[in-house]
Formats: structure tokens, C-alpha cells, sequence
């Protein structure tokens, strides 16, 4: 059995950021295909000063108790955030944030930060802005952890 400390356990039980923003900027998708967590990152941003602001964040997680206490905790810290800070957020941020993660549920910190930087590269990709190449790299293997879930659980086929 996982034993959680009382800071993740408080993210899973009331996750203050979960839901779904009507027409988002970006959103971030990604599974793990071992565990079967699914996270949906959705995102408004702001011109403030002129820097892009993340105004509104919100997640749809499901998975694990660490997989939402994750997806939770990223949403805090990339809320009001420019796209570049946030895209400095990583998973180890997101485990320090929580106070520690048992080291088998770590994963669900690193799928949190993909969903995070998977929902900023399709907010710059669909206004036509310019993607880090990190970011791109990073968004080439997303597709293809997703094309492997699919192919593994025959996702979309019609038999």
C-alpha cells in the first residue's frame, strides 16, 4: 500500500483547481500508458505589461491520488505566471510543492509538468508564436508516449 503525507493527501481530497475552462487558450493532454493517469491542462492567457500571462488554469485529472495532488499543485504554481516562468516549473518543483511523493508515484509529477508544457505549446502553436525548441523537442515525444498508448490499447478501433 502508497502512503501519502498530509499535503497530498489534502490535494487529492479538495483539489482547489480542478475543472474545465470554456474556451481555453491551450490545452495540454498526456497519459501514462503504465498506470493509466489521463491529465487535461486548460489555460486563458492574459496580455499584462506586455507579457503573457497565465490569467486561468484549470485540470481535469483522471488517476491516482498522487496523479490529482500533482495535477493540483502545478496549477498553483503556474497560476499567474508568464509562459516563460511557468515553463521553468518542473516536476521536482511540483514534488518539493507537495513535501515529497512516494519514489514509485514520482512519475505522476513529471506527467503533471508534460500537461502543463504540452497546454502552453498549443497555446503558442495555435496563435502562431514562436516554441522553444526545448519545448518542441519536449511536445515530439508527448506524441509519441501517445501514439504508443493507443497503439497498445487499440484506442479508436472499430472491432
Amino acid at each position: 500500500m502508497v502512503e501519502y503525507n498530509p499535503k497530498v493527501m489534502q490535494h487529492f481530497l479538495k483539489p482547489k483547481n480542478v475543472g474545465k475552462i470554456e474556451k481555453p487558450d491551450g490545452i495540454g493532454k498526456v497519459g501514462n500508458m503504465s498506470c493509466g493517469d489521463i491529465m487535461y491542462v486548460y489555460i486563458k492567457i492574459k496580455e499584462t505589461k506586455g507579457k503573457e500571462v497565465i490569467d486561468k488554469i484549470k485540470f481535469q485529472t483522471l488517476g491516482c491520488a498522487a496523479a490529482i495532488a500533482t495535477s493540483d499543485v502545478v496549477i498553483e504554481l503556474a497560476k499567474g505566471k508568464t509562459i516563460q516562468e511557468a515553463l521553468k516549473i518542473t516536476n521536482k518543483d511540483v514534488v518539493d510543492e507537495l513535501g515529497g511523493l512516494p519514489s514509485i508515484k514520482v512519475h505522476c509529477s513529471l506527467l503533471a509538468e508534460e500537461a502543463l508544457w504540452e497546454a502552453i505549446y498549443d497555446y503558442l502553436k495555435r496563435n502562431g508564436k514562436l516554441i522553444p525548441k526545448e519545448l518542441q523537442e519536449r511536445h515530439k515525444k508527448t506524441l509519441i508516449a501517445e501514439k504508443n498508448f493507443h497503439d497498445k490499447f487499440k484506442c479508436g478501433d472499430k472491432k
